[in-house]
């Protein structure tokens, strides 16, 4: 996202998204943002960014952040909306090329029993996409039933699959859940399998090598979460150019994820053989509606971050011609300050 005219992007995304001026006045949020902050996205533009952030020394760290190469962080912060209510949410801030600054506010996770905010977007998103899929598994299920090609019939349950995949979400968007409540056990090397089975039914298929730790426990999560994640990792890798891809996972000790460490993590490293990341990209790669490509939507990998971050885990990324390494990093055990 390099200027204002760049912002439609991040219109769905669940995650909050700012842009504010050189004067720190707003220039534009998103809806999700909206949401949070009980304000319509029209009659923020012109507002000071102390109406997101209230407090002086935070104001200060986004002066600040205007200067800085790398982006900043504030974590924990209550934000109050127009109703007087107040929300704890963590705070991205980033200086883009076009001396703009870009915020995403992350709200951390409420009790059991209060709603959890949703943009409406997403909600209508859910809801008009059920159709297409119920009619997607529907064929898929008649091809299935007809033909007698033993592999025809295995890529004919791929699609069911999938569509079933994104029903769940789908459905979870709808009953307003973002996630699973409840976390389950999650065998990684069983999510790297299905991804490969994925990649390979694509028309231009790449090569798919394995180096896994098959010693590595399951870890708590949300397996069809974190197979989009893998999804969006590498199809990224592939429309950059990649032709090979490298699927590794390793344990990792004493490892900081956000603000704790972990004494323990589990590492899934998706390894391309790519050009590299352009040089111009590498500051601002996870920020929504970066992309190096004409086509790109830029979501892929803001995304990829934000379900990491959703189950307490990082991404991070290494990259130099003819090889890219992107590192999801997720708790095994407990964390700790």
């Amino acid at each position: 996202m390099t200027d204002r005219a760049d912002r439609s992007w991040a219109e769905p995304l669940a995650t909050g998204v700012a842009l504010a001026d050189a004067q720190l006045r707003l220039c534009w949020i998103n809806p999700s943002l909206a949401e949070l902050l009980d304000i319509g996205p029209r009659s923020a533009v012109g507002q000071s960014l102390a109406v997101l952030l209230h407090e002086a020394e935070w104001m200060a760290l986004a002066k600040r952040a205007l200067r800085e190469t790398s982006p900043l962080q504030l974590r924990g912060i209550d934000i109050p909306s127009i109703r007087g209510d107040a929300g704890r949410m963590d705070v991205s801030m980033q200086a883009l090329p076009s001396g703009d600054l870009l915020l995403e506010v992350h709200p951390l996770a409420a009790p059991a029993n209060a709603d959890t905010p949703l943009s409406a977007t997403l909600r209508g998103f859910a809801h008009e996409v059920k159709n297409p899929l119920a009619g997607l598994r529907g064929a898929a299920q008649l091809l299935q039933r007809r033909v007698d090609d033993e592999q025809l019939r295995s890529l004919a349950g791929l699609v069911i699959a999938e569509a079933d995949r994104l029903t769940t979400l789908a459905n979870r968007l709808l009953r307003n859940d973002g996630v699973a409540a409840r976390p389950e056990p999650v065998n990684i090397h069983e999510q790297l399998e299905r991804l490969g089975e994925l990649l390979r039914a694509e028309p231009s298929a790449p090569v798919i090598r394995h180096d896994y730790d098959p010693s590595l426990p399951d870890i708590q999560g949300h397996a069809d979460r974190l197979l989009q994640l893998l999804l969006n990792l590498a199809r990224n890798a592939l429309e950059a150019g990649a032709h090979t891809l490298v699927l590794r996972t390793r344990a990792e000790p004493a490892t900081r994820l956000g603000d704790r460490v972990a004494r323990m993590a589990l590492r899934v490293d998706v390894i391309d053989d790519g050009p590299g990341v352009p040089a111009s990209l590498r500051n601002t790669l996870f920020e929504p509606l970066v992309s190096g490509h004409s086509d790109g939507s830029g979501l892929g990998l803001a995304l990829a971050r934000e379900i990491a971050r959703e189950h307490g885990g990082e991404l991070r990324y290494t990259s130099r011609p003819g090889e890219t390494v992107f590192s999801l990093y997720l708790p095994m055990g407990h964390a700790h300050d």
